[in-house]
């Protein structure tokens, strides 16, 4: 892999279609995806009366959504908001809902058009599915703000559940025991009976519509699952591996998370 140095010191590779772009500390790289993530919405406002975007709802997210956040240049009124993946069987108030750090971290801060949560407590899951796989027709996405988990997934989509070919567009999912030892591991549960068993999530072809993707990876538990990404044969045993074959799509890594990858 070719690699180029910036004037600030970051460095630029090419892995098949995806751009990686690894900085020295989360912070700059938090600040310089919300500034690319802005570049590209003013650019498809200049030719789309709104535009829709996918946000993932997790710790290593929160950087880059205070940055974009603070950007007062962005028409947040012609944005239409959608997360990509809600625990089953959390209480509705409970701060751990996807839904709700969302809410409290974004949806809240920034004046969007619409905000379209999942819901999670409906009574028919199959019914909730399908209402917001109608609503992803009918607003096609743009944008995917995304993350990577510890076992290569991108959005709920597990290895053992994740299908590159995916029929549905939102689907009920069982969650891999290391999927729900991560969300312990970075404190949004005490314990690993806390955490719920089940999910609603985004397929990964329904990510994969969308015309430009941003997957903001920070933190040294994320460091094998950037390794595996970058480096494993394209399937499903890693998820994540599918973005290499995405035209638009830029991976942000920071010291940490891309530690492994001059090894």
């Amino acid at each position: 892999m070719l690699s180029t140095k910036t004037k600030t010191g970051e460095t630029i590779f090419e892995k098949e279609k995806l751009t990686v772009k690894i900085f020295s500390t989360q912070k700059r790289m938090g600040k310089v995806a919300a500034q690319d993530v802005s570049d590209i919405i003013k650019y498809l406002l200049e030719k789309k009366d709104e535009i829709n975007i996918i946000f993932a709802a997790a710790p290593s997210q929160q950087e880059f959504m205070h940055y974009l956040t603070m950007d007062k240049s962005i028409d947040w009124s012609r944005i239409n908001a959608f997360h990509m993946d809600e625990y089953i069987g959390l209480p509705e108030n409970t701060s751990q809902s996807f839904g709700n750090f969302l809410k409290e971290r974004l949806f809240d801060k920034v004046p969007f058009k619409n905000v379209y949560y999942i819901n999670s407590q409906s009574n028919d899951l199959k019914i909730e599915c399908e209402r917001y796989s109608k609503l992803l027709q009918d607003n096609p996405v743009d944008i995917v703000c995304l993350g990577i988990g510890e076992n290569g997934h991108i959005a709920f989509n597990d290895p053992h559940v994740a299908d590159f070919n995916d029929l549905k567009s939102v689907k009920v999912v069982e969650l891999e025991l290391a999927c729900r030892q991560q969300q312990v591991n970075e404190n949004c549960f005490s314990s690993l009976d806390l955490v719920p068993t089940h999910a609603l999530t985004l397929t990964i072809p329904t990510l994969m519509k969308a015309e430009f993707m941003f997957c903001i990876v920070p933190a040294s538990n994320k460091a094998e699952a950037v390794y595996r990404t970058l480096s494993e044969k394209i399937d499903e045993r890693c998820p994540a591996t599918i973005l290499r074959t995405k035209n638009k799509a830029i991976l942000y890594l920071d010291a940490d998370s891309s530690v492994l990858l001059n090894k």
